[in-house]
């Protein structure tokens, strides 16, 4: 009996590793990795800390604007010099975000760029929501939102009304000069 267990336990363990040891990198793998790296720019922002006027907004999206608890962004700046690690950067987004797991929400254009918001879990609650957006002359940028009971219908009208609020630049001003 011992035997069979520790066989079990080795054979275990080496699906563990082997499992961990997959090419299939995540998206928060792909934050740590590149959370120091040159031409990145890495931020978590408790959502307590941005200043949004509330007043205006509806139930729902009351609702959704308190089930997130933070926010991570990572960008990327395109240098002039290095197109091509831009591009190899930006496949990599791509291909991380197209993983079956990553449900489709909402796309839409901002300002000429096209912003894709994807999530994490199922009709009723989402685990993670992604926003990913990128500019030729700017680079790109994602921010996953975290939070408790995030219900996708909801933030797809919180993020709507987010797209039309008065946000303090000031507030995120590490971010906009970086991208300066």
């Amino acid at each position: 009996m011992q035997r069979a267990i520790k066989y079990l336990a080795y054979a275990l363990l080496t699906a563990v590793i082997f499992t961990s040891c997959g090419d299939n990198v995540s998206l928060q793998r792909y934050y740590v990795d590149n959370q120091e790296s040159k031409n990145f720019i890495s931020q978590d922002l408790p959502l307590s800390l941005i200043e949004i006027d509330k007043s205006n907004f509806t139930e729902a999206q009351e609702e959704a604007y308190n089930s997130v608890d933070k926010l991570n962004f990572l960008g990327y700046k395109i240098n002039e010099t290095d197109i091509e690690t831009y591009k190899a950067e930006l496949a990599k987004v791509k291909t991380i975000l197209s993983d079956s797991k990553y449900n489709d929400l909402m796309e839409f254009s901002d300002k000429g760029n096209k912003i894709y918001v994807k999530y994490i879990g199922n009709d009723e609650a989402a685990d993670e929501v992604v926003v990913f957006g990128s500019a030729k002359d700017m680079g790109f940028g994602i921010v996953r939102i975290l939070g408790d009971d995030m219900n996708p219908d909801k933030m797809v009208t919180l993020i709507s009304a987010l797209q039309n609020a008065n946000i303090e630049e000031g507030q995120i001003e590490n971010i906009m000069n970086f991208f300066k």
